[in-house]
């Protein structure tokens, strides 16, 4: 359904399917970027990855040489990040700048609203949604990630599909 435009996947199914693959989120939606040690970026130049309910913007990270991955996330009323759980390791860091926000991390869950923030090790499984009746948009920083990993789809989901089964699930 994905494949013929019927559907489109939620960020945790993104991040199953890139983990799989043994590529990045990014792949699926522009080709490789040269990574550089300074990053200038216009708002007409950034990475836009729809999602269900949303859209995923990269402020430049996956230009970026370094472990740190700054990204904005846009969602509509109800919208969330899937039905399983995300891990990764370094830290993950999180500010909403718009509605309302319900981050789960472990068994814990914070509400958020406009100017709060949240800090966590992203060892820790989480998830998140739009609690809000209106858009919402939050800023997301994954840092100190291990050197060589695959910053952003290192979001990984707590049951990831074996290759083979996403192989079929592509298909």
């Amino acid at each position: 359904m994905i494949e013929h435009g019927k559907t489109s996947p939620s960020v945790s199914t993104l991040y199953k399917l890139a983990d799989a693959l043994e590529i990045q989120i990014t792949s699926f939606f522009s080709p490789t970027a040269e990574r550089r040690q300074v990053v200038y970026m216009k708002l007409s130049d950034r990475t836009h990855v729809p999602m269900l309910r949303g859209i995923w913007e990269g402020l430049g990270g996956e230009h970026f040489i370094g472990r740190v991955e700054p990204t904005i996330i846009t969602l509509e009323t109800g919208a969330d990040s899937g039905h399983q759980s995300m891990l990764s390791s370094g830290h993950e860091f999180v500010f909403c700048l718009h509605g309302r926000l319900e981050y789960q991390v472990e068994e814990q869950v914070y509400p958020m609203e406009a100017g709060d923030s949240l800090l966590f090790s992203a060892h820790l499984q989480h998830r998140w949604r739009n609690v809000g009746n209106t858009v919402a948009n939050f800023l997301i920083v994954l840092s100190n990630f291990a050197e060589g990993e695959k910053s952003t789809t290192i979001h990984l989901v707590k049951d990831i599909m074996n290759k083979h089964r996403c192989k079929e699930y592509l298909l």
